[in-house]
């Protein structure tokens, strides 16, 4: 582990840094909005390492542990792997504001104040220069793409949106998205956005520089890649439209043709999925269902009909060949500039294991994600807008279908039960997580139930 001076007390003693941060850590992290052990005491924290960026900048990947809580039918979960920069200075600041974790009462850094660096400007701008010229700082490497040169100078912004990762942007012409939660191998929001820039699909913005380590495992911690300034995404253009009681099926037409346009270059850019995997794909969405009721009893009367659309999987048309896919597709994950859409956000649900979310699956479950999204959008407010929901559906797969060469929609069997799948998802995290918002996928429950149109 490379040393700290300018951090430790003293000569020749050692530096314990989770000695002085511990409790600090253990207090902080649970309110951060992408950690997600948040309905868990942190009951163990540990260092995997550690590394001074620049005098006064730590960067430490630290190990959390929660008590065991089952899942149903499971087994207690493991600890995840968080990433953290940790800014550390003599006198605190009320500069700070929410970014203060707070002041080290014993241990190495006992009497300096911890905070998010992230919110310092001037760490965020020396952590672009890291990125801008390559190399290495103990475990950490920084590379770029030499044909893609970054300026220095960039004024940096820290994006107040809330998600499972933090990003800075810089003068407005770049982004930088830092994982938070760490897994070792590649993350798809560095490999795929790679590959499609090498395929010239022109739908992604393409990776200029990126930071992982060797330490304690090979991983990606974060992807710098231009930012598109004068862009509206997705979900806002959705809502405004409804608001203003306006049609959206044009723009819905031409996301379905943008995407098809990535499915092609991903289909390209990556080796097929096993064929014939129906029967596996249908037992594993009737686990999750069974899981899902198990939490969330409002579910259960509704659980035969749900089964027979996961069942009617093994005698339905099997569609495309799997792939690789998006994997958490929604209006949010979707911006407009000028003309164009443009597809972001390739890390997939980061809650699912690396492996999965790097792995082939049919693009139908991209499709049946934007379907969704739609008609969340259409029941924001009252009066429900279904109508509005149904036309946009209507007009994203007309327009997919233009493009790729196939029809979601002659694929009913399959297109009902990712649908299907991601509705029980949708139900179990806002029972979870937003109460008030669960009749939006119990009512889409309801008509896949029944009568699965």
């Amino acid at each position: 582990m490379p040393k700290t001076a300018s951090l430790r007390r003293g000569r020749g003693q050692r530096a314990e840094p989770m000695a002085s941060l511990g409790e600090l850590l253990r207090e902080w992290l649970p309110r951060q909005r992408w950690f997600a052990g948040k309905d868990r005491p942190v009951a163990e924290l540990g260092l995997l390492s550690m590394t001074e960026l620049f005098p006064g900048c730590l960067h430490l990947l630290v190990h959390t542990g929660h008590s065991p809580v089952p899942a149903p039918g499971g087994a207690p979960e493991a600890g995840d792997c968080y990433q953290l920069l940790l800014g550390v200075r003599e006198q605190p600041s009320p500069r700070l504001g929410r970014a203060l974790i707070g002041q080290v009462q014993d241990g190495p850094l006992a009497g300096r104040t911890v905070y998010d660096a992230l919110h310092d400007p001037r760490s965020a701008q020396l952590l672009l220069e890291r990125l801008r010229q390559p190399g290495k700082a103990g475990p950490l490497r920084f590379e770029s793409d030499p044909s893609r040169p970054v300026p220095g100078g960039l004024v940096p912004r820290l994006l107040d949106a809330e998600q499972s990762n933090s990003s800075l942007v810089y003068g407005d012409e770049f982004i930088l998205k830092l994982f938070r939660r760490i897994q070792p191998g590649v993350n798809p929001d560095l490999e795929v956005p790679d590959a499609l820039a090498r395929q010239g699909c022109g739908r992604v913005p393409a990776p200029v520089a990126w930071m992982r380590t060797t330490r304690p495992y090979e991983a990606t911690l974060g992807v710098l890649q231009p930012f598109l300034h004068d862009a509206a995404d997705g979900w806002t253009l959705a809502l405004d439209a409804l608001a203003a009681g306006d049609d959206f099926t044009v723009q819905a037409h031409e996301l379905g043709r943008a995407m098809a346009d990535v499915h092609l270059a991903l289909a390209s850019a990556f080796p097929a999925g096993p064929a014939g995997e129906n029967d596996r794909t249908a037992a594993a969405m009737t686990e999750r269902l069974t899981a899902a009721a198990h939490c969330v009893p409002a579910l259960q009367p509704f659980v035969p009909g749900l089964r027979a659309a996961f069942a009617a999987l093994s005698t339905c048309d099997s569609g495309p060949p799997a792939q690789r896919i998006h994997g958490d597709l929604h209006l949010g994950q979707v911006l407009r500039a000028g003309r164009d859409w443009f597809v972001i956000d390739f890390e997939g649900e980061p809650s699912r294991p690396l492996s999965e979310r790097r792995s082939a699956h049919s693009p139908v479950r991209d499709i049946a994600g934007m379907l969704r999204s739609f008609d969340y959008a259409a029941r924001q407010r009252r009066p429900w807008r279904p109508e509005w929901a149904r036309r946009c559906r209507e007009a994203f797969c007309a327009g997919y279908a233009a493009r790729a060469g196939w029809d979601p929609r002659k694929k009913h069997g399959l297109l009902r039960a990712y649908e299907t799948d991601r509705a029980v998802y949708e139900v179990l995290y806002e029972a979870r997580h937003r109460p008030d918002w669960l009749p939006v996928p119990m009512a889409a429950i309801e008509r896949l139930a029944v009568r699965g149109d």
